[in-house]
């Protein structure tokens, strides 16, 4: 197979993959952390009508479901990847990354909370997720 195909296709399954498991842990998040009583985690305006209400707690999970979305989605680009492991790692926490800012701008959130997630959550998890699928290098 074409190297630049191949590592295109690398890319669209790690974003399908991060996005799989970035979906699976914030909808399995609500049955570990209940929102607050009344709160349709389904629901945008209701997320929206609750912020002030929720706690610390409340915001484990959007952020894991972010971090080790990215982190699986940049693994699977570098893994997949015939060259360039590092770059489509990096892409595949850019993608995320632009994912989270709309949701900022969507969604507004605790400025902490903005401030971890953005820093923390998607161009680390994109250096590490290509970094763990890159292996030990040898000398």
């Amino acid at each position: 197979m074409n190297p630049t195909l191949r590592n295109i296709l690398a890319v669209v399954a790690g974003i399908i993959i991060g996005s799989l498991v970035n979906m699976g842990l914030v909808s399995f998040g609500p049955s570990i952390i209940p929102p607050p009583e009344g709160m349709d985690p389904t629901d945008m305006e209701s997320i929206k009508e609750f912020m002030p209400q929720m706690e610390f707690r409340h915001f484990i999970f959007p952020f894991l479901a972010h971090a080790l979305g990215t982190l699986v989605g940049a693994f699977t680009a570098a893994k997949l990847a015939l060259s360039k492991q590092m770059t489509l790692g990096l892409i595949i926490g850019a993608f995320f990354l632009i994912g989270g800012i709309m949701m900022v701008v969507q969604l507004p959130s605790p400025t902490w909370f903005n401030i971890v997630d953005l820093l923390g959550a998607y161009l680390p998890m994109g250096y590490l997720g290509a970094k763990l699928a890159m292996g030990k290098e040898t000398v």
